[in-house]
């Protein structure tokens, strides 16, 4: 994500960057040392989806007076 935007790794640790999932669970999380989009908890498919085929978890990067 870091390389993407063309943020340097020290701005991931910036208050104005973060990750925001749907509803109260935040399920991804920026890695602070590599600036990857990783999994914040494990993810339960049957939990979250249990009566729909496609399952899609969406999130947004947030970062504030960067861009």
């Amino acid at each position: 994500v870091a390389k993407d935007l063309g943020l340097q790794l020290p701005a991931i640790h910036d208050p104005g960057v973060r990750v925001v999932s749907e509803g109260r669970t935040q399920h991804f999380a920026l890695h602070g040392k590599k600036g990857h989009l990783v999994t914040a908890e494990r993810i339960d498919r049957e939990q979250l989806c249990e009566s729909v085929q496609q399952c899609v978890l969406r999130c947004e990067l947030i970062v504030e007076g960067q861009m």
